[in-house]
């Protein structure tokens, strides 16, 4: 079974990413503390999309009842997920901090963008800890007691 990351959780990060660039372009302080939010965003994403986000994409089937033995193969994944939880909730503080520093470059410089995309990620990184992540592993654990 091919799992997939839902489109519109790849199209948000593909986002992040975009508009990340854009405030790194600004330049100055506000383009060096974004710069920094790169560095510890890019290896968190890449974790995210190879073993948190690819479980949601069985969400539709889950709900609909649609249950197959393929889908055992998300196990392991919310098993690492699970595992790994404390590191990636301790990523998400290091990368919140570095977007606190983006956003006082930011309305130190006048860079209204840099402050947006702070909140942004800071909001989108509250929700995988209250819904992504737990949901992820949720998966996992349901497909364990039904398969």
């Amino acid at each position: 079974m091919e799992l997939r990351i839902p489109p519109s959780v790849k199209r948000e990060h593909e986002e992040l990413h975009h508009q990340l660039k854009t405030v790194i372009g600004t330049g100055g302080k506000t383009g060096e503390m974004a710069g920094r939010v790169e560095r510890l965003l890019h290896p968190h994403f890449e974790k995210e999309e190879e073993y948190a986000l690819p479980p949601l994409g069985i969400l539709p089937d889950l709900a609909k009842g649609i249950i197959s033995p393929e889908m055992a193969a998300v196990v392991p994944l919310t098993d690492r997920l699970k595992a790994d939880l404390p590191r990636m909730i301790a990523e998400h503080r290091q990368v919140v901090e570095a977007l606190n520093e983006l956003a006082v470059a930011a309305r130190h410089e006048g860079k209204e963008e840099g402050v947006q995309f702070a909140q942004k990620l800071q909001l989108h990184a509250s929700g995988e800890e209250e819904v992504t992540y737990p949901a992820a592993i949720l998966v996992g654990e349901y497909l364990r007691r039904v398969l």
